[in-house]
């Protein structure tokens, strides 16, 4: 073996990932929850999902798209005519707001409403360019690189970061517990690359059918005789009281 390869660091994955990946993987087979393969697209489609039921965004998403055939129409579109098409899933101001300052940064940096150019940057270029976007976090650009763009990132959704938790993978570095941007960082670092769009995908569907927030189905869990449940028990003697 040569020096050099055998002396390299290499992560420290978690013991139980490419077991708890493989399970979820035979459950959910990797359902990619209706997200877009065109960039700018996926990140109409998060801004229109944000909370709102899937139902109710997948449609709302349908008549943005009706209404405005192109990105161009949109982009020429001024906040109160987008706001129409989506009022249906809510909160339609304040995401056509959010869609025309996207819209008009865009254009501004690529000259027309388009989010092609990021295929030709590099992971870490394109993520700063959507970081930099109005309202653009951590999590919504990621899945913009992980759907649409390829990438091998790991984008942190709250099922995603309850499932990691109670596996015991990563500990929140904030009192409140919420996930800030560092401890996506974290998480990712303990994904392999290869394992990233699988797990995050199926973790959502774990999170939205069995694992959820207050009361855990554990006895239904496909991967229950893996995961300690960290803060699980806890929990559940809380909503008894």
């Amino acid at each position: 073996m040569n020096f050099a390869i055998a002396n390299m660091p290499f992560p420290k994955y978690p013991s139980s990932i490419f077991d708890v990946a493989a399970a979820l993987k035979k459950r959910y087979r990797d359902f990619n929850h209706y997200n877009l393969k065109d960039p700018l697209d996926e990140l109409l489609f998060i801004i229109c999902s944000t909370k709102t039921g899937e139902a109710s965004y997948r449609s709302t998403f349908r008549s943005l798209k009706e209404t405005f055939p192109t990105h161009l129409h949109i982009a020429e579109a001024p906040a109160e005519y987008i706001a129409r098409p989506i009022v249906s899933g809510g909160l339609s101001n304040q995401k056509a707001k959010a869609i025309r300052e996207l819209l008009d940064v865009i254009v501004e940096k690529f000259g027309e409403p388009t989010l092609k150019p990021l295929r030709k940057m590099s992971d870490t270029e394109a993520e700063a360019f959507l970081l930099a976007l109005p309202g653009v976090g951590k999590k919504v650009a990621r899945c913009v690189l992980m759907y649409s763009l390829g990438r091998q990132v790991f984008p942190v959704d709250t099922h995603c970061w309850r499932i990691a938790r109670r596996l015991g993978w990563v500990r929140p570095t904030q009192k409140d517990k919420h996930c800030a941007p560092r401890d996506m960082d974290r998480l990712q670092s303990k994904i392999p690359p290869e394992l990233r769009y699988s797990l995050h995908v199926n973790m959502i569907s774990l999170g939205r059918e069995i694992c959820t927030p207050s009361v855990p189905h554990c006895d239904e869990c496909p991967i229950s005789a893996l995961c300690p449940k960290t803060g699980v028990d806890r929990m559940k003697k809380k909503i008894k009281v």
